[in-house]
């Protein structure tokens, strides 16, 4: 990551990619400039944005902003450029649909700066609809309990950290890890987090308020995670790490998690049948009381009253 020696190396570097997002993007912008932690620098990368996306952000006439213009290559791609633009101490990566609380950076540097060995720092965020604002109420929160230390087996399991808008990078675990993988188009981020997972402990933030507050689009249909699934099972140094015995057990686990969520997903997305077969492998894969019980759930579905599909609930339309 090139350094120029005759500028002052920022404490925070935040990387944006953005395709097409001059509807959000502003809002993004705005939530850097509104931060109460002032040290830090904004690496906007315009992935082949053909809205103005390019023009919202320059009307933000800010000297800590930067604006990078590129052919659309896709969101790792862009990711990828930012990071090797960037000048911080520690990284954070906000998406365009995205903004941060006043205080997210200045909660996120003070985590970091208390566990020298941590590789990041995480915290709350919140999922708001897709229509939503700064200051407008948020309807989901993740508001914890956050844990710290070890977090690997946890992210194989699931990505517990969701969106990067919410951690704090420290730059060195950055370097060590490489690049985010420019191929996957689904679950580059959950590799990531994997990636630095392997080379130490993460930090939790202090705070139940949340640091990121992220559009949610309605009835998102499945992610197709197999390509990711393969990068992350298929890095030796997870083998190393785990031995033989415990990396086949966390790997049914994922692999069961993963179909149960893409099964429900399907359900709810009016796939019933191959949903079912989806829930029926992660039974299968690894059995539980509550997920057999769900499973039965889900085959009466026809029968049952809508008030009753609980997580199988088919999406409005």
């Amino acid at each position: 990551m090139p350094r120029d020696l005759a500028t002052p190396t920022p404490a925070v570097s935040v990387l944006t990619p953005a395709h097409d997002a001059a509807r959000v993007v502003g809002a993004t912008v705005d939530s850097m400039l509104a931060q109460d932690f002032r040290d830090w620098e904004m690496i906007v990368v315009d992935d082949g944005s053909r809205d103005g996306t390019a023009e919202v952000v320059t009307a933000r006439r800010d000297p800590r902003i930067r604006l990078l213009r590129q052919a659309h290559a896709g969101l790792a791609a862009a990711r990828s450029r930012a990071m090797a633009e960037a000048r911080g101490e520690a990284i954070l990566l906000l998406d365009a649909d995205g903004w941060l609380a006043p205080d997210a950076l200045s909660r996120l540097v003070a985590a970091l700066a208390t566990a020298p060995e941590a590789v990041g720092a995480h915290g709350a965020f919140a999922l708001v609809a897709e229509e939503a604002r700064p200051g407008d109420a948020p309807p989901r929160r993740r508001a914890g309990p956050f844990p710290a230390g070890d977090l690997l087996e946890a992210l194989l399991v699931g990505n517990l950290l969701a969106h990067g808008g919410h951690l704090l990078l420290r730059r060195e675990a950055v370097r060590q890890a490489g690049p985010v993988l420019p191929h996957l188009r689904h679950g580059a981020e959950w590799e990531y987090w994997i990636r630095l997972s392997l080379l130490g402990p993460w930090v939790a933030a202090e705070g139940r308020a949340p640091l990121l507050c992220v559009r949610q689009r309605p009835g998102r249909a499945p992610q197709d995670l197999a390509p990711a699934m393969r990068a992350i099972w298929g890095n030796p140094a997870l083998a190393e790490r785990l031995g033989p015995a415990r990396f086949a057990a966390i790997r049914r686990r994922a692999e069961a998690e993963q179909a149960w969520i893409v099964g429900r997903e399907l359900i709810r997305h009016g796939q019933r049948a191959a949903g079912l077969e989806r829930l029926r492998a992660a039974v299968a894969q690894a059995p539980t009381p509550r997920r057999a019980l769900l499973l039965a759930a889900a085959h009466a579905l026809p029968v049952l009253p809508r008030r009753l599909h609980g997580p199988f609930l088919a999406y409005p339309g």
